[in-house]
């Protein structure tokens, strides 16, 4: 049986006509920049993440950059980060001249350890910029504290975490002073291209990144300052409010799936061989409060690469989240750090290998998958 990473086309099908119709308004409208699908969309999404403002922006990547021009970073600021992230994390601080100043995760959540950050606080510090990885927030709390006693934004990274709810079902992006969503295809809500959102509950600051999302221009020609064009087309938009009703229950069904997971990997003989480092704290009611919408699943795994070859050689998608840390990649060499700096996010990035988890898989496919990595142990 071919189980691929991810099967958009099963995603897709049901709702094919619901979303062709979408995109045919917008072309009888022949409005595709910043139309009322956009509006539509900032204002479900915000309320969504419970935030006031939503800003549709071009990328992911883009909602972060945009956001820390919003908030002045510049030359020689620092910005607190993680280093066990995708690249356009700390990318971003650097494209402004700021510096990534890397802080090691948390064994078990992989997220930024908030214990480790008051040690990286400098003269120079401007921010903390979380990440809610794999689909789970960050332990906010204590970095919100943090935050406030020494005067620093907070910037969450939640491009992979859109719903995922902290401590008293607060949502990811709804935290801190300004929160960043993903619609890469591959998200929970994702689009049919690239797009990404801005929500905060910060008034000022929403119409700072409206201004700057189109080259800082208000009224056009008229420039108050330089941003950028980092807008969100309508077609991507159109698509997006198609899809959003029905993120819970894809929600829903990805979390379903991660219990499944743990239930046949339990059953199995690999307990002393893998591990599941997500915790166990899919549902609200949880003891530990959060609510993880699994954008990943990931296994813990020593002999990682080999498992991985295996599994491709016998139809079983998987995906590498990461395999370089990013205060080891070659880019931020001058920042002077060293294998051994960081170590839970080094081995992390040596261990972890990410399961299928689309919420349309079967059971079927997950007890493939489960019996093809016995087999690679028992071979």
């Amino acid at each position: 049986m071919i189980v691929p990473l991810l099967d958009l086309s099963a995603q897709h099908e049901p709702i094919r006509k619901e979303i062709l119709a979408a995109i045919e308004r917008v072309i009888d409208k022949n409005n595709y920049i910043l139309g009322e699908e956009v509006k539509t969309l900032e204002q479900n999404v915000a309320s969504y993440c419970q935030a006031q403002f939503g800003i549709g922006v071009s990328s992911g990547t883009d909602a972060l950059l945009v956001s820390l021009m919003a908030l002045g970073i510049g030359v020689e600021d620092e910005v607190i980060t993680t280093p066990l992230s995708f690249f356009a994390t700390a990318g971003c601080i650097t494209r402004l001249g700021a510096k990534p100043v890397f802080v090691d995760v948390d064994p078990v959540t992989l997220n930024l350890d908030p214990e480790k950050i008051k040690a990286a606080i400098t003269s120079r510090t401007r921010a903390i910029l979380p990440v809610h990885l794999y689909g789970q927030c960050a332990d906010m709390d204590p970095i919100l504290s943090i935050a406030a006693k020494y005067d620093l934004p907070v910037i969450e990274d939640a491009a992979q975490a859109i719903g995922a709810e902290y401590r008293g079902g607060r949502r990811a992006g709804g935290m801190g002073n300004v929160g960043c969503l993903s619609f890469f295809p591959s998200k929970n809500l994702g689009s049919m291209g690239d797009g990404g959102m801005v929500v905060t509950n910060d008034e000022a600051l929403a119409d700072r990144v409206r201004l700057l999302r189109t080259q800082g221009g208000r009224p056009k020609y008229y420039h108050k300052a330089v941003g950028g064009n980092f807008r969100l087309d309508t077609l991507q938009a159109s698509i997006l409010n198609v899809k959003l009703p029905y993120l819970d229950r894809w929600t829903s069904m990805r979390q379903h799936n991660a219990v499944q997971y743990e239930k046949l990997f339990g059953e199995s003989d690999l307990s002393e061989k893998i591990g599941l480092r997500v915790p166990k704290a899919v549902y609200r009611e949880s003891n530990v409060g959060h609510y993880h919408i699994y954008n990943q699943f990931i296994l813990r795994v020593p002999n990682r690469d080999e498992l991985r070859s295996y599994l491709k050689e016998q139809g079983i998608g998987s995906e590498i989240y990461y395999p370089v840390p990013l205060h080891l990649q070659e880019c931020y060499q001058s920042l002077g750090y060293k294998a051994g700096d960081l170590p839970e996010a080094e081995k992390a990035c040596q261990e972890n290998l990410g399961l299928p988890i689309y919420p349309e898989l079967t059971k079927d496919q997950q007890e493939t998958v489960v019996r093809v990595a016995e087999n690679f142990y028992r071979d």
